[in-house]
């Protein structure tokens, strides 16, 4: 028989932001820190700390910061370089 505490529950803590710095932003995410430059996440540049800091989760795959009507997919903090903020020229 195993013991109780042996089945690993879903986390319960949403997203949070553990430091503001000149560069951006560090986001903890479930069990990973991930890194948002400014030069890739330019909206936050001049946002205010609390309003940074007001992150919710509405989707397993996204994140919204109400206070800044900015929606993004988590895949694109992971991977910027696939999210370009400029479009290529066809």
């Amino acid at each position: 028989m195993k013991p109780l505490s042996a089945k690993r529950g879903s986390s319960t803590s949403g997203p949070e932001i553990t430091q503001v710095s000149r560069q951006g932003i560090w986001l903890l995410l479930d069990d990973r820190e991930l890194f948002m430059p400014f030069e890739q996440f330019p909206w936050f540049r001049t946002a205010t700390i609390e309003a940074i800091h007001h992150v919710e989760q509405p989707h397993p795959r996204r994140l919204y910061w109400p206070d800044l009507d900015i929606d993004l997919a988590v895949e694109s903090i992971e991977s910027p370089d696939k999210f370009p903020l400029i479009s290529a020229a066809h």
